[in-house]
Order: C-alpha cells, then sequence, then structure tokens
C-alpha cells in the first residue's frame, strides 16, 4: 500500500528522496528471516534506542525521591507511566510505517509554514534541554568514578561526538547494538543493587497496587508522570522504523505494525524494570533506614557503601549513570537530525550536527558551574524537565490526530478505543506537565536569584505564546472538519432522472462470515439475489484469534482449522445450491481484513450482518459495518440479524 497521493490538508507528497535518516533508510532487510522469532528480531532494535530515553538520569532523581521518601508505595505509578509510553511509542512508530514520514515531517507537511518553524525551534531547545541532562549525568557518572571535578567532566562529553561518528560509520544496526548493550549494562547493575539491598519482595508487590495519594506524595508522582514521555522519542521512534525494507503491501504494513509493537513492550518494560529498581534501591536503602531526605543523585551514591556494606554498590550505581548518559547521548544525537531535517529540510554534517547540540547543553552547565558550583546541578536539571514538559504537548497532540486520520494511515488508522485511551493519557500527561511549569514559575516569582531571573524572563513570556498554539492545535482537526461538513452541505448538485445510471448485475458479492448462527441468515437473504444475476458468492471471513494476529496467515492452531472446517461446510451448501463459491480467510481485525479481501477479488457488492448496537452496544462489541465504510468504496448491503452471536463452529 502506498502512501496517498496528498495529505490529509491537500498538500502533495514529498519526492520519494525526502527520507529520514536518509543513510539508514530501508538498509535493514526483513524478507530472509521465516520464523517468529527471527523475524521478531530482524524488527527488533528501535524500541530500545527510544527505551533509553526512559531511564535517562532526568529521570533518576524523581525515582530516588520516591523511594526514599514513600518506600515502594509509588511503584504503581512507574507502572502507569510505562503503560502510557508503550501507548504513544506504538503510535509514533505506526506513523511511520504506513505513511512513510516521521512526525516531523509530517508537521511540516500539515501545519502551515509559520507554525511549522515554531515547533521546530522549541523542539530544539527541548533536545537541547534532554542533552543538558545528559551531559550532567555523564559528568556526574565520570565525578563519582574517577574523582574528575564536574566542570572538566562536562567539558569531556563534547569529545563523545567521535564515539557516535564512529558507531553510525557501521551501520545501523551495529548502533543498535551498541545502545543494547548500554540498556543491558544499567539492567545488569541494577539487578545487582537489587540483590545487595535486599528488599522485601512481598511489599514490592503491594507497591503495584494503586493506593490513595496527597501531599508530597501526590507531587512527586505528578513529576514520575510528568517525565514519562520524552518529546524527541516521538520523532526518533517514526523515523527509525523506516530503517527496515518494509514491504508496502497491508500485510507487510500489518506485520510491520505487529512486531514494533512487540519491540516496545519489551524495551519498554525494561526501561520499567530499570526505574523500578532505582526507586526501590532508594526505598530499601535509604527509606527504611531514616534517610528519607535523600533526593539527590550524589547523596544516593554517598550513602550506598555505608548503608550496604558494599564497595561494589557505589561503583555499580556510578556505571550505570554513565551508561545512561553515553545511551541517551547517541538517541538525543539522531532526534537532532531527524527535527531539523524534518521541519525545515535543513541538512548539516553529522559531526557537525552533533557539536552544535552538545554545545548548546555544554554552555549552560559550564556557567551554572561557575557561577553556582556543583549546588547547582540539580536546579539545572529541574529546569531542563520543565522545558521538556512544556514541549511535549506540542508532540503528543499531532500524533494523536496524524495516526486517527484514515485518508494517511490506511488500515493502521488508530482504533477508536486506543484513540480515546491516547487522548486519556495525553490529557493527564498535559496537565501534570503544565501544573509542574505554573508551579516552577510560582516559584520563580519568590525567587530573587539567577534561577529566578531565568524563570521570570525566558519561562513566563514562553508559555504565555505557546498556550494558545496548543490549544489552536487541539482543536484544529475539528474544526477542519466542520468547515468540510459546511462546504459538502452547500455545494449539493442538482439531481435529475437523467443523472441516475443503471449498472448491471452483479458478477462478485462478497459475504463477511461471521461463523455464527447469524451466517444463514445473511446467506439466506442474499441467495435470490446471487441466484437472479448469476453471482459469484465469496465467503470472506477474519480470524481475530491472538495467534492470527501475530502469526498471520501462518496461524494453525484449533480455533483457525475449526473456522476453515466451518467454511468449507457452508461453501459446499451454497454450492449444491447452485451458485459458485470460494472461501478467503484473512487474519487480524475483520473491517480491515473485509476491505482488504473485497479489493483484491474485484467484488461488486459486500454483504454484512447488522445487529442494531446501541452506543454502548458498539463501544462493546464493536462497530464493524461503520469502520468497513471508512476503508472501501465498494457498495456496502448490510442486512439486520437476529442477534444470536452463539458460535457455530465450537
Amino acid at each position: 500500500m502506498k502512501m496517498t497521493e496528498k495529505l490529509p490538508n491537500g498538500a502533495p507528497q514529498d519526492n520519494e528522496s525526502d527520507v529520514s535518516l536518509a543513510e539508514v533508510h530501508g538498509t535493514v532487510d526483513i524478507s530472509e528471516p521465516q520464523s517468529f522469532w527471527r523475524r521478531f528480531f530482524a524488527f527488533a532494535g528501535p524500541a530500545f534506542m527510544v527505551s533509553v530515553g526512559y531511564m535517562d538520569p532526568g529521570n533518576w532523581a524523581t525515582d530516588i525521591a520516591g523511594g526514599a521518601r514513600f518506600g515502594y508505595r509509588l511503584i504503581w505509578i512507574i507502572l502507569l507511566s510505562n503503560l502510557m509510553a508503550i501507548i504513544f511509542q506504538t503510535l509514533s512508530a505506526r506513523l511511520g510505517i504506513a505513511t512513510g514520514r516521521d512526525l516531523a515531517q509530517a508537521c511540516r507537511e500539515y501545519y502551515p509554514r509559520p507554525v511549522t518553524w515554531v515547533l521546530w525551534i522549541i523542539c530544539e531547545i527541548a533536545i537541547a534541554a534532554c542533552d543538558l541532562a545528559e551531559v550532567l549525568g555523564s559528568a556526574i557518572g565520570l565525578h563519582l568514578l574517577f574523582k574528575i571535578p564536574l566542570l572538566f567532566g562536562v567539558i569531556l562529553t563534547a569529545f563523545d561526538v567521535m564515539l557516535l561518528l564512529m558507531l553510525q560509520s557501521y551501520g545501523i544496526r551495529k548502533l543498535e547494538a551498541a545502545v543494547v548493550a548500554m540498556v543491558a549494562t544499567i539492567g545488569t547493575c541494577f539487578a545487582l543493587e537489587m540483590l545487595l539491598s535486599k528488599p522485601v519482595w512481598t511489599e514490592v508487590a503491594k507497591g503495584l497496587l494503586p493506593s490513595a495519594l496527597s501531599g508530597d506524595a501526590l507531587y512527586i508522582a505528578i513529576g514520575i508522570i510528568g517525565a514519562t514521555v520524552m518529546p524527541h522519542n516521538l520523532y526518533l521512534h517514526s523515523a527509525l522504523v523506516q530503517t527496515r525494507a518494509l514491504k508496502k503491501t497491508p500485510e507487510g504494513l500489518r506485520q510491520a505494525s505487529w512486531f514494533n509493537l512487540l519491540d516496545c513492550v519489551v524495551a519498554m518494560n525494561g526501561a520499567f524494570f530499570v526505574n523500578t529498581a532505582i526507586l526501590v534501591l532508594a526505598a530499601t536503602t535509604f527509606h527504611f533506614t531514616g534517610h528519607g531526605e535523600v533526593a539527590s543523585i550524589q547523596e544516593a551514591y554517598a550513602l550506598l557503601d555505608p548503608l550496604l556494606g558494599s564497595r561494589i554498590a557505589p561503583i555499580a550505581f556510578a556505571v550505570a549513570l554513565l551508561a545512561a548518559g553515553q545511551s541517551s547521548t547517541i538517541t538525543g544525537t539522531l532526534a537532532g537530525q531527524i527535527v531539523m531535517e524534518g521541519f525545515v529540510r535543513i541538512r548539516l554534517r553529522p559531526w557537525m550536527r552533533r557539536l552544535l547540540t552538545r554545545l548548546l547543553a555544554i554552555i549552560p552547565a559550564i556557567l551554572v558551574i561557575l557561577i553556582k558550583g556543583d549546588d547547582g546541578i540539580d536546579s539545572l536539571l529541574i529546569l531542563s524537565q520543565v522545558i521538556l514538559s512544556l514541549q511535549l504537548a506540542f508532540a503528543l497532540v499531532p500524533l494523536i490526530h496524524f495516526t486517527r486520520d484514515r485518508r494517511w494511515m490506511g488500515i493502521l488508522a488508530t482504533p477508536t478505543w486506543i484513540h480515546l485511551l491516547a487522548w486519556l493519557s495525553a490529557g493527564t500527561i498535559i496537565v501534570l506537565n503544565l501544573k509542574m511549569v505554573f508551579e516552577t514559575i510560582i516559584a520563580g516569582f519568590d525567587d530573587p536569584g539567577i534561577d529566578g531571573q531565568v524563570i521570570r524572563c525566558l519561562l513566563v513570556p514562553a508559555t504565555a505564546c505557546l498556550l494558545p498554539l496548543l490549544f489552536w492545535m487541539i482543536f484544529e482537526g475539528r474544526w477542519k472538519q466542520f468547515r468540510e461538513q459546511v462546504s459538502r452541505i452547500s455545494e449539493l448538485p442538482d439531481i435529475s432522472s437523467k443523472d441516475l445510471v443503471f449498472s448491471g448485475k452483479y458478477q462478485k458479492i462478497g459475504i463477511a462470515i461471521e461463523a455464527t448462527h447469524e451466517d444463514m441468515e445473511v446467506v439466506s437473504h442474499m441467495f435470490p439475489l446471487a441466484k437472479a444475476t448469476g453471482a459469484q458468492v465469496i465467503l470472506i471471513h477474519a480470524l481475530e484469534s491472538a495467534t492470527g494476529r501475530f502469526i498471520g496467515p501462518l496461524a494453525d492452531d484449533a480455533e483457525a482449522r475449526a473456522h476453515s472446517k466451518y467454511l468449507e461446510i457452508m461453501k459446499r451448501k451454497i454450492v449444491e445450491g447452485g451458485l459458485v463459491c470460494d472461501i478467503k480467510m484473512g487474519t487480524g481485525e475483520a473491517e480491515n481484513e473485509i476491505a482488504r479481501i473485497a479489493k483484491e477479488e474485484k467484488v461488486d457488492l459486500i454483504v454484512t450482518g447488522s445487529h442494531g448496537h446501541s452506543l454502548w452496544g458498539n463501544l462493546i462489541y464493536g462497530s464493524t459495518i461503520s469502520e468497513l465504510r471508512k476503508l472501501t468504496n465498494i457498495p456496502i448491503f448490510s442486512i439486520r440479524v437476529s442477534g444470536n452471536k452463539k458460535v457455530f463452529w465450537s
């Protein structure tokens, strides 16, 4: 399936050379592997590259503070945050797979030019802020391991550009392997920390259960959720999935979507383990030993040795911190390249792009250390998270809008229930992030120092300018749909009898089969029409089991065999009635498979049963006909059936 010739706003497609990460675009061959696991490993990688953003040094402070002050109570908040992350990273991957565009390119092609430039500028600022957290994390790690002063550690981080350039020269798979190795290092270090701290596992399990929050616990929970999704990860993921040589067929797109979902679930759960391990370590080591006020990374490091009685614990902690900073550096640089090329089509040499991003992070870090000393690091980390919070909404809103649009996404358009869940998650994150921004602004007015001046002079004007743009982006899609509807109403044509065109007889009639007793009602109603016109009958059925969704046409479990046998019996009965009949069975969402098969078989009419569900019934059982009408131009004939949903094939 190719991308539509025009985007939803009517803008034409760009030429094929305008692709994300052109030097590695489509370089990973996925056609050779046949087994399930070989195919999975061919697709795996992009989500692991993205996952480092969920365990970068900017997230450590909230996890440490939450565990030190409230024990295991906030583990369920990390779990909730992880589920939100899976939703948005999956949507990002689907956007890249379905459209062949990353999120930055999609914004450029959809929004007016002034909006695109504003989005690019604030995205670049956010990437610099994220890189700032990585610079500080790496510098702290070097300081803890080798006693290098923070100022020199910050300067040394400028030279990691050579590491990135070296890795990029070996191709995207080697780069992914390097990041996965760093993620594994982080996980190993914290697994060791967990063994040394000896947490009470029954209490840890209780922390997965939701509990009431108030006061400081609520504030820290907001911090954990607010720092969940890194905006640059959404741009990055939509580009990285395009490094695979995807088959632009419905089956190829569905396969890529499922394997990237699996990649995302595995990688995000790895990030969940790391963040949970940090919180559990802080809870076991600090909360239950009377050191509940520990909130900074350096404080935590200093107390690990005396409290755990092991010199290995602080070393493992520092190594994990250094690995987190370096792995985040790699992905942050790629994200910077993607947004610059995607938003404004400026393509710089990799080393120049890397130095530019790193200098934007190093300069403020050096200035703060020179002016305020090492104690200014924590406030700078907090400021970087606030900047990320301010920009996050401008990535979430277009992502949700774009992935819902069937004109753009085709068969990979977001289902209604996921779309609603995405808006609920986005609304929660946006509200919490805005709360963090406003609280920082209020605190800034009470601070007469440099931090207060920075907030009053920069953050306040930026917030005042960007909030109206955010609300416009949220409601712009609905307003555009309303204008299109009004335009269609005002342009209704005049109809006369000479305009009526009577088509000939049907040659192929596709009947959607559910494998229930209702199938007999549908077939009996359509039998006279097929008989009178001499049409061939195509029985269309979608296997919606979990095995069918993941394995696809290779599914061969008991349910698949039972459905196949049932269809053969129905075919034989129809043939005995004097009609020509064939069977076509797909795997996945029913409406998508019916539309696909009907198009491939060139049927003239699609027939399906209608249950007459209410709104609640549609939410529970789904509304295949409504979704099917959006996916195909073939006429659809719905027959109201009795509602006997008893499975026939059982």
